[in-house]
């Protein structure tokens, strides 16, 4: 399943000890992907919030929970902890591909190889977020999250170029939440007012 490292164990130890979370186990989920792989959330949960479904690793003094459907993305993966002068927090090295469906994969790959360069030049970058009966789910970030001309973006630009490249996507379906985000340029009230006013 997974390996738990005992600098991973000391620090669930310790944070169970100094925050008072008795009877609270660790559960690692994976809650996305995105161009860096799999995006994690690791969080301690009390015992109503455990599910007789979770998978459990049971630990000295603790266990940690991982969601059933996601268990096969977890194999032969290790949870670890590092703490130095350039990280400090919990590290998950997991070797399982990202996408399984080979379609997912090569929208991830023309993502990462042809539009997210692109993108990068204006600060910005478009995850494949799910991939199924022929629609691609993608989600915005950096400076195309709530940039004015993501519409522009999404169908003269990502939409054409998945569409051409892989002819077997049939939509593509922007969830980013583009009116979110410390100072989005897209302002979705209604007035037609810019957000910069």
């Amino acid at each position: 399943m997974i390996e738990i490292t005992e600098s991973a164990e000391k620090a669930i130890k310790e944070l169970l000890q100094d925050e008072s979370k008795s009877g609270m186990s660790l559960r690692i989920q994976i809650v996305g992907r995105g161009p860096g792989g799999f995006q994690y959330a690791v969080r301690f949960v009390p015992e109503e919030d455990q599910s007789d479904d979770d998978e459990a690793i049971r630990c000295d003094g603790f266990r940690v929970l991982i969601d059933p459907e996601t268990v096969p993305d977890f194999k032969g993966s290790k949870l670890d902890y590092k703490e130095d002068n350039f990280q400090q927090g919990f590290l998950i090295d997991n070797p399982n591909p990202v996408w399984k469906d080979p379609d997912a994969q090569a929208v991830q790959e023309l993502l990462d190889t042809k539009v997210n360069p692109g993108l990068a030049s204006h600060g910005g970058f478009v995850a494949l977020l799910d991939y199924k009966d022929d629609t691609a789910y993608i989600t915005f970030g950096g400076g195309c999250q709530g940039c004015g001309l993501v519409d522009v973006t999404l169908k003269d630009g990502v939409e054409v170029t998945i569409k051409e490249a892989l002819p077997q996507v049939k939509k593509v379906i922007d969830t980013t939440d583009h009116a979110s985000g410390k100072t989005p340029f897209y302002n979705n009230d209604g007035d037609g007012d810019s957000a910069l006013s």
